[in-house]
This record gives structure tokens, sequence and C-alpha cells, in this order.
């Protein structure tokens, strides 16, 4: 039994599509996505360029424009006649202009985020002088308490999950991505199965026609292919994690468990599949790369859009997508800190491993040749 487990290793790191698909290319897509969009919410943002054009009534505004001029991290604020305003937001050098009055306002040449933020100052402001005008009206003893209370403000609103975490809007990708390597496991699975069947190579017919018993044979492919493909996802997770630093906040050992039930789904799927068919192995590769990676761009690979899309408009597919699954598990463990719905999704993926892994193991024992 050793021998034949070392045999089986040995002949599964030797072939080149489950070396490949399972174990080298995941860790390429992800050091793709991670130089692609990896560190963009950490990104420097350029600062914002403006202009102020000061006009005679309303003296506060010019002051108010200064107190956001000192730190100069979100906005520059340059004092310029009309005239040299209006020609640098025509040449696009600057994205708006501040014009004071007794009612200021902004007048800019598109639209975008620098505009709206500017915007947003220009109301912050206008709302406050609204406040201080309607206090000095109605309980002209508290406006100083009300200035106080304008002065404090500060920014307190931060993107964070429900659990308290702060969200990365670029990890759905990564995954997604993890889901995808865990259905990876069918190339793993489908080399087992093929060399279970004495009609595809002369090596498996051999095989077939040694005295081993047949259970035997099967469990040891089962076993020595999750516990290598198992091994491939493991390393996906901790070169993501500790290699290019990823934010996978919650238990590495949750997140093991989850990829522990997708690996047994691929790799049963594989056997499945590939025991199912009399295709070449070419067309087997071809359908299981076409599997794979349907439900992983379902799951959000390519764009996390569609998983929403998906979740609106047939939220049934992702319920029995392992892809979106796997990955669902991983927002509940890394975000939203939602054990219930994490534990749902593992005894969804486990019923479909079951499923998968009787199926393969009957139609894997119940092959018989007149002839090997």
């Amino acid at each position: 039994m050793r021998d034949l487990i070392r045999y089986s290793i040995i002949r599964k790191v030797k072939n080149f599509n489950i070396l490949f698909w399972p174990c080298l290319f995941p860790l390429i897509l992800g050091t793709l996505f991670y130089f692609a969009f990896g560190n963009m919410s950490e990104a420097d943002f350029e600062t914002i360029q403006a202009a102020y054009v000061e006009e005679k009534g309303d003296p506060v505004f010019s002051m108010f424009l200064e107190e956001l001029n000192q730190d100069g991290s979100v906005i520059q604020i340059e004092k310029m006649t009309k005239a040299e305003a209006s020609e640098k937001l025509t040449a696009r050098e600057i994205q708006g202009i501040f014009v004071g009055g007794k009612t200021p306002y902004l007048q800019v040449a598109g639209s975008g985020m620098a505009q709206s933020i500017m915007q947003s100052l220009l109301e912050s402001y206008l709302n406050g002088k609204h406040i201080m005008e309607t206090v000095a009206e109605i309980h002209p003893e508290n406006l100083q308490q009300a200035a106080d209370a304008l002065s404090d403000y500060q920014e307190l609103v931060q993107n964070v999950s429900l659990g308290g975490r702060t969200t990365n809007g670029n990890a759905g990708f990564f995954y997604a991505l993890i889901g995808m390597a865990c259905l990876y496991g069918c190339f793993v699975g489908m080399g087992s199965a093929c060399w279970l069947q004495a009609n595809v190579t002369s090596l498996a017919a051999r095989q077939c026609a040694s005295p081993v018993h047949r259970l035997t044979m099967i469990l040891t492919e089962v076993l020595t292919s999750f516990g290598l493909h198992f091994l491939n996802v493991v390393i996906l997770i901790f070169y993501l994690k500790y290699v290019l630093r990823m934010e996978f906040q919650g238990s590495t050992s949750e997140m093991l468990l989850v990829s522990m039930a997708g690996c047994i789904v691929g790799v049963s799927m594989g056997i499945f599949v590939s025991s199912a068919s009399r295709l070449s192995e070419k067309m087997k590769v071809g359908i299981m790369l076409a599997i794979s990676m349907t439900a992983s761009t379902l799951a959000g690979l390519m764009n996390a859009e569609i998983k929403y899309v998906v979740d609106q408009k047939a939220p049934w597919i992702n319920k029995l997508n392992p892809a979106a699954l796997i990955s669902d598990a991983f927002y509940c463990i890394n975000v939203y800190e939602d054990p219930v719905r994490m534990r749902n999704n593992i005894l969804t993926l486990t019923v479909m491993a079951a499923v998968l892994t009787a199926a393969s193991f009957f139609v894997v024992r119940r092959e018989r040749y007149d002839s090997i």
C-alpha cells in the first residue's frame, strides 16, 4: 500500500497538466492580479488643483479655503484673477474654480471625483454658514457653541464591514482565485481516472490486471489526488497571505477547512467527468477548463459585478456554484464575520463532494473489460 501511494504521487508530480494547472497557474494568476490592482486601494491619488477668484461679499469664505489649503493633501487652492483661472480651467491645469461673493459658487469644466469633492466642500461651507446664520438669528447666546461644534468637524466615515474590519474592494478577485484553484483539482482527478481505466493507457491496463484490489486502487488514487491538490491550495493561500501580503484577517484554519471541502469537490468532479466520458485527454482538459473557468467567472474572478448580478437575477446559480460558495465563505471569514453562512457554505460543498465522490466510485468500480 505504501509503495502504491508513493508511486501514485510520483506519477502525478511528473504529469504537466497536474503540475501546471492546479499548482503553478493560480500562483502566476495571483501574482498578476497583485501587480495589476492588488495595492490599488493604497495608491496615492493626485491632489486636486483648484483656483479661487475673490469677489466682494463673503470674506469668511476666503478664510475657509485657506484652512483647506493648509493641509494640502486633498486639495490645493491658488488665488487667481478670473481670466487666469478660466484659462487654466480650459487647459485642464486645474479641476475647478471657487468664486467668492455673497453666495460663493463652483465653476467646473467636467465631471468626476475631483469635481464631486470640490462640490461637497462648497456645500459643507454653505450648510455651515446657514446653520450659523440661523443660530445667530434665533439663539444668539449659543453662537459660540455652534462655531466650536463646526470647527471641531472631522472625518468620521470609513469603509468597514459589518464586523468592523476594513474592506478591500479587490479582495473578491483573490477569493474567487482560491475558488478556481480548488476546482482545478479536477485535473488531478482526471489524471487519477485515466490511470484507473484500462482502455486508456497501457500502464493503466497493467495496473488493472494486477492482483491489487480495485477498491484499494481507487482509494489510493482519491487520497493521493486530494492530498496533493490540497497542498497546492495551501501553498497558494500562504503565498497570497505572507508573500503578497493580502488582507486575510480571518482564521487561517477556517480558510483551510473551506479549501479542503473545495479541493474534494474539484478532485471528485475530475474523476467523475473523466470516468463517465470516452473522449480524448485533450477534450477532457478542455471540458475541465470550461467548467472551472465558467464557475470562477460567475464567482467574480473576471469582474466582481458579475457575481452581484448573478446573485440578484438568478441567486440559485451561485448557491450551486462551488467556486462562488468558496468565495462567499472566504468573505464570511475575512470580512462579514458570519459563521452561520460560512458553515452553510461548507455543508453545501461537503454534500457536493460526497455526491461526486460516490458517483465517481460507482462509475469507476462498475468498469469491466472483455480483454485488456
